[in-house]
């Protein structure tokens, strides 16, 4: 006998459990609420996140200038001095070093830029007739005149976004004299108020974690005033021997040009050296050509000497960084920070490496016994060639 088909009452079920399936879950308004809720502090956040770097910056920047400024006020401040009249002299000392070298500066590059213009023509004349003598060609400064003038739109579009530009530079110029003073301001907060932040920070830690981050502080003081007095130094030395060299050349403004070469050399990374050495070339070029391959030639030499010679020995003693660790360290501040990140990547990279070698257990390595036998291979090679001589 065949069986009964299943009825419809049977496959829907009680009516209880039809009105829980067709019913929304409790749990899925609660959640789509909360993450619209999260959405929303997560854009917030990002756009606060923009709108702060920039102040972000600043303070990073005016928190390395105060450890590297503290260790002379802590100095003077030991020797009876109070401590915000130790900050403000130390400070009004370094703007005094800063504006004077931004002056300085000025009117070399404005000297140096007038003595170019004036020698234009002439060096114009010489290069063309170097060329013609090279090449044996029949050039003429008047050939060259008459295609800058049938160029002259091009020179003209130049000279009209220079012009549209100019209101935005001013701004640039505005803005970066906001930020320095801005950056002062709060340097001097952070340096005169050192000991009352320190303890403010462990006030909000645990008391077995007041040692640790009163070393990590020391260690950031320590370095970064390290790396500062090193710099000093090697742009003390710098600029010293640059301007020997360049009095001996009878170049003017040879002392000027000295401190512009020492402070950009050292304090610039990576490039800094052949960026400093743009601007005495260039004078020699207005004065004697051949000068600037003498020039040239001196910066590489002392460059190495410097890299080589000069600087482990001086920084063993404050900073010591690997120099491919720096390098790596540069590009990586420079590519989150741009320039101001590269120029903080050193001191910093030196406190988190001193911190490490504080607190990271190292253990013995044995030697590898493929070194150890080319070792007593090259060993017995020697004396054979001993014994045959």
């Amino acid at each position: 006998m065949a069986a009964n088909p299943p009825s419809d009452a049977a496959d829907a079920g009680p009516p209880d459990d039809r009105e829980s399936r067709d019913r929304m879950p409790s749990w899925l308004p609660r959640a789509m609420a909360l993450a619209f809720v999260l959405l929303g502090l997560f854009e917030l956040g990002s756009w606060a996140a923009h709108r702060l770097i920039g102040l972000f910056v600043i303070m990073l920047v005016a928190f390395f200038v105060s450890l590297a400024m503290e260790p002379a006020v802590d100095h003077l401040a030991a020797r009876g001095m109070p401590r915000g009249l130790a900050t403000g002299l130390v400070f009004v000392l370094l703007f005094g070093c800063v504006v004077g070298f931004s002056a300085a500066l000025g009117t070399l590059l404005v000297d140096t830029v007038g003595n170019v213009i004036d020698e234009l023509p002439r060096l114009l004349n010489e290069l063309v007739g170097w060329i013609n003598r090279t090449f044996d060609q029949d050039f003429t400064v008047d050939q060259l005149r008459e295609r800058l003038l049938k160029d002259s739109n091009v020179i003209t579009g130049y000279a009209e976004r220079a012009a549209n530009n100019a209101w935005g530079l001013s701004n640039t110029i505005l803005g970066g004299l906001v930020r320095f003073l801005m950056i002062a301001l709060f340097s001097i907060y952070l340096t005169a108020d050192g000991p009352k932040m320190r303890r403010a920070v462990c006030s909000l830690l645990p008391p077995r974690r007041h040692d640790t981050v009163l070393r990590a502080w020391d260690l950031a003081i320590e370095k970064t005033g390290g790396y500062l007095y090193s710099r000093a130094v090697l742009a003390v030395i710098s600029a010293v021997a640059h301007a020997i060299f360049l009095a001996l050349l009878g170049l003017p403004d040879s002392v000027a040009l000295g401190i512009w070469f020492g402070v950009i050399a050292s304090f610039v990374p990576t490039v800094g050296t052949y960026i400093a050495g743009i601007l005495p070339i260039l004078v020699a070029l207005t004065i004697q050509p051949i000068d600037a391959l003498w020039i040239l030639i001196f910066v590489v030499v002392y460059q190495q000497f410097q890299d080589y010679i000069l600087q482990p020995r001086i920084t063993a003693r404050t900073v010591d960084v690997n120099p491919a660790v720096a390098l790596l360290a540069v590009l990586a501040g420079g590519a989150l920070l741009g320039a101001v990140g590269a120029l903080l990547a050193i001191p910093a990279t030196a406190t988190v490496q001193a911190f490490l070698g504080l607190y990271v257990r190292r253990y013995e390595v044995a030697d590898d016994p493929r070194i150890e036998r080319t070792e007593r291979k090259s060993r017995s090679a020697k004396r054979l060639r001993r014994s045959g001589s």
